[in-house]
């Protein structure tokens, strides 16, 4: 880099190369420690590429893994963004380059792809992003829907950056010191409670891409709603694929239909770097699956659907269905009648519903029974949705901070709820997001609710549901404030849900390989990564009060060593004390080598009053079970309409 510290890149090259030939290069670019915590995963992604002519390279973000220098502050920082256009210039101008990049990769990578895009360095021309978004407040993990949230994510990131890299983990003060003495990244984000400068400055508007994007999203991942909006936004060539998957590649998603991806990309690749005409560009711009309906079931192995072809976004024949909220907790067609509905905020409720919106899910109905619940009459034929439903209410509550949550969900005949989508909305950012405020108490405001991107197709003889609540814990940290909330029902302004409903397709099925093997390396093996882990609630009906435990855990073995990773999580709400609710986590990597065992740390226990949050941090080193460096960070927090 411009200041001396030295990036770690790991090249996969194409074997067998001509003299003088020359290849595209191909760049992932993450925090995550190339060399030892992602290599096993990383080996058949870019062995792949490199075997169809293509230099792949795997580099880590300065200050992790094997780069040098200082973790940086914060994801998507300025720093990581400039060393990012040195290392595509660097890729350009060597003498196996014919000049052209692209950068493609999942999550962070997917994150960092579409903000370089953004950015134009001249050598970039083209990315491929996997389950990626650019709305870093609204959707990324930190605030779901613009909501506190804290999950398995940050209590790793808060240590992951302690590290020092493979395979001597040196204990040098040197290198160690600044990672070890780099704040944990969740005490940033709580002092950043709103959207503004803060979170836009890793990104610009999404009409300044000008290279073209293929965009590979799940409908049960979090940030899936950023592919119809650069549909709407992005002016340069689009090629999506959305399917039934989670957080994951499409040929190793732990749910079905499965599809290799990696076939595709190569086509991609082979159009915009190599000047072939691969066909990519050919047929629909979107191929989506449409989901079927299926019983709620976490252990799913096969999402029933089909997959369905379309030339551009928005699809042709799609309109809006209105369905009004009656007094009768019904949905109908026609307009209801005036009326109200009132409701008690549970703080606990929700744990059915998930941890971000997607996510295979248990019935829903323990969730409902603390929510406002609307259900239409059996359906006389089946509906097919394809966007994003809209909840919109007049809502009132006698606190001065509410949140609600709108859950759409389908009623088999024998009573059990699949939740389909869902999204909530804090009455602070009723009008923005940056700049929220108070409710008035007992003041009627209208809200409109836009979930988040879906497929569904309502079989004949089920209902839709739509479920209100104020609370979904711990997906969202609950309100201070015990109070009701109340629904505004009628003809003029009354509370309503919009479908977006498609005909029947009338394009040609996109045809998708099967996932091909996995090429392994023989001298790493991984045993996957904690999440989804083991989850259990205990309830204390008489006092009120609700734990959620997770745990998880995760093994890798190395020429070097063996690394296991261990994590848990323990929420806590209280019923009848909203402002009290808690979460602490503990997270250890321990890494078993040759001739020593190291161990990091991680301590967080972060809890709430009305006024402020209390937040405090250990992160700890240990060598053969003696402590070598701790250092511990607390702070209190004001709450800042969250």
């Amino acid at each position: 880099m411009p200041d001396g510290v030295r990036l770690s890149a790991t090249l996969y090259m194409p074997d067998n190369a001509k003299p003088g030939e020359k290849f595209p290069a191909l760049l992932e670019y993450l925090p995550y420690r190339k060399d030892d915590a992602t290599a096993a995963r990383d080996y058949p992604i870019h062995s792949y590429f490199a075997a169809r002519g293509y230099v792949s390279a795997r580099v880590d973000i300065r200050g992790f893994g094997a780069s040098e220098g200082v973790p940086t502050d914060r994801e998507y920082s300025q720093q990581e963004q400039l060393d990012c256009e040195q290392v595509i210039a660097w890729l350009a101008s060597q003498t196996w380059s014919n000049g052209k990049v692209g950068m493609f990769g999942i999550s962070w990578g997917g994150f960092n792809s579409i903000q370089m895009a953004m950015r134009h360095p001249p050598a970039l021309k083209a990315i491929l992003a996997v389950d990626a978004t650019d709305a870093l407040f609204h959707d990324d993990i930190h605030y779901v829907d613009g909501l506190m949230h804290f999950d398995e994510f940050e209590l790793n990131m808060d240590l992951a950056p302690a590290m020092t890299g493979a395979p001597d983990y040196t204990l040098d003060d040197k290198v160690l010191g600044p990672r070890f003495e780099s704040a944990p990244w969740s005490l940033l984000y709580l002092k950043h409670q709103r959207d503004g400068d803060f979170w836009h400055a890793p990104v610009h508007p999404l009409s300044d891409i000008k290279i073209p994007c293929f965009l590979i999203g799940g409908l049960l991942d979090g940030y899936r709603d950023s592919i119809p909006h650069m549909f709407e936004q992005v002016k340069a060539p689009l090629k999506a694929i959305i399917g039934p998957w989670n957080h994951n590649f499409p040929n190793d998603a732990d749910f079905g239909p499965r599809i290799e991806w990696r076939d595709e990309a190569v086509r991609w690749w082979d159009y915009w770097l190599k000047n072939r005409n691969s066909g990519i560009m050919d047929g629909g711009a979107l191929a989506i699956y449409m989901r079927s309906w299926h019983a709620p079931d976490p252990q799913l192995k096969e999402v029933p659907g089909t997959w369905r072809t379309e030339p551009k976004w928005p699809p042709e024949g799609i309109s809006d269905s209105t369905l009004y909220l009656y007094d009768g907790h019904a949905l109908a067609t026609d307009p209801a009648k005036p009326g109200e509905n009132v409701l008690r905020y549970v703080p606990s409720i929700g744990v059915e519903a998930g941890f971000w919106w997607g996510e295979l899910l248990p019935d829903q109905r323990p969730t409902d029974a603390f929510s406002l619940t609307y259900d239409s009459a059996p359906l006389n034929e089946e509906l097919t949705l394809m966007g994003r439903p809209h909840a919109i209410r007049r809502a009132i509550a006698t606190a001065p901070l509410a949140d609600w949550f709108a859950r759409l969900s389908d009623v088999a005949p024998d009573g059990t709820v699949t939740q389909v989508t869902g999204a909530g909305l804090s009455g602070a950012q009723r009008d923005s997001a940056s700049d929220p405020k108070d409710l008035e108490p007992n003041k009627a405001y209208a809200l409109d609710i836009e979930m988040h991107f879906t497929t569904w197709t309502f079989p004949r003889g089920h209902r839709i549901r739509l479920a209100v609540s104020n609370a979904l814990w711990p997906m969202a940290w609950p309100t201070p404030y015990a109070m009701t909330t109340t629904l505004q029902l009628g003809t003029s302004n009354g509370s309503r849900l919009v479908l977006p409903l498609v005909p029947p397709s009338r394009y040609a099925l996109p045809q998708f390989s099967a996932p091909e093997p996995m090429e392994e390396r023989k001298d790493m093996q991984a045993a996957g990564f904690p999440w989804p882990g083991e989850w259990k609630t205990e309830r204390d009906e008489l006092a009120g009060k609700t734990k959620v435990i997770w745990n998880g855990k995760s093994e890798e073995t190395y020429p070097w060593g063996k690394e296991t990773d261990l994590e848990a999580l323990t929420y806590e709400a209280d019923d009848n004390h909203p402002d009290v609710s808690s979460v602490h986590g503990e997270a250890e990597i321990a890494m078993a080598l040759k001739d020593r065992t190291l161990t990091w740390r991680g301590h967080l226990t972060l809890t709430s009053d009305a006024k402020n949050f209390y937040y405090k941090y250990v992160r700890e080193l240990y060598q053969d079970g003696k402590l070598v460096k701790n250092k511990t960070w607390e702070e209190t927090v004001p709450r800042d309409h969250q």
